[in-house]
């Protein structure tokens, strides 16, 4: 049978027009995870600075939450918005501006070693969101890499100045959780975005039938990433707090 309706983009999109492109555009549950990275990562460091982990999460927010969506969004218009091409590549570039200045001001203040994460930083948000040479870099590995590992570890240097165990383990727990992402997000994107039409039939053992539908298709994955985008965030705060 048809799908029921035209579901939006995302399970967070909102109704495409003036303010409600914006709030789509920063994909805030997903943004939030993942600056809980960021907030976990400064969490486990042996000294803990609230100055440094506002700082990072800023940063994060404009590097990710702002300029990577924008050069998303710029890209093929994923979800949809009305927003002008130029208002996102005039995002794009004050979000990357910011977060290099607040990178050059934690080279200055924090660690050296921050000057390797800046140009890594900007070259992921640009690589990975135009999908250039070929989308090599816009892959599940690269996504989780990213967006999973590279927020720990900029957060823990920030806070530390070098990197130890405890900050190697924590990323590749996030490059995992993100991974876990990935994989419910991607078929429920294609069935929000590419599906037209879902048909089928459900035998059950008894002999009873239900329809197969896209809605019940994408509810389990869709649930479990709206339970993750809460918890993770709560994950964070709790560790933050033990820290303040």
């Amino acid at each position: 049978m048809a799908s029921e309706g035209s579901p939006t983009p995302a399970f967070y999109a909102l109704t495409p027009g003036g303010w409600r492109d914006y709030w789509t555009l920063l994909h805030p549950p997903y943004t939030v995870w993942h600056l809980s990275y960021v907030a976990l990562g400064a969490a486990i460091a042996p000294e803990f600075r609230m100055r440094w982990l506002i700082e990072t999460l800023l940063a994060f927010f404009l590097a990710m939450g702002v300029a990577a969506h924008a050069l998303d969004e710029l890209h093929g218009r994923p979800l949809g918005t009305r927003i002008p091409s130029s208002t996102l590549i005039g995002l794009a570039v004050a979000g990357s501006a910011g977060a290099v200045a607040l990178g050059v001001h934690g080279v200055l203040s924090a660690t050296g070693w921050l000057a390797v994460a800046i140009p890594i930083g900007v070259f992921l948000v640009v690589a990975y969101n135009l999908e250039l040479f070929g989308g090599k870099f816009h892959s599940d590995l690269w996504f989780a890499l990213a967006w999973g590992g590279f927020p720990v570890i900029v957060a823990y240097l920030a806070q530390a100045g070098t990197l130890r165990p405890p900050a190697v383990l924590l990323a590749a727990a996030c490059v995992g959780l993100s991974a876990v992402q990935r994989t419910l997000s991607t078929p429920v994107r294609r069935l929000r975005r590419d599906v037209a039409e879902v048909r089928g039939t459900l035998v059950f053992r008894d002999g009873t039938r239900g329809q197969l539908t896209e809605a019940a298709l994408r509810a389990a994955p869709e649930r479990a990433l709206k339970l993750l985008s809460l918890t993770m965030p709560l994950l964070a705060l709790a560790a933050v707090l033990t820290r303040v």
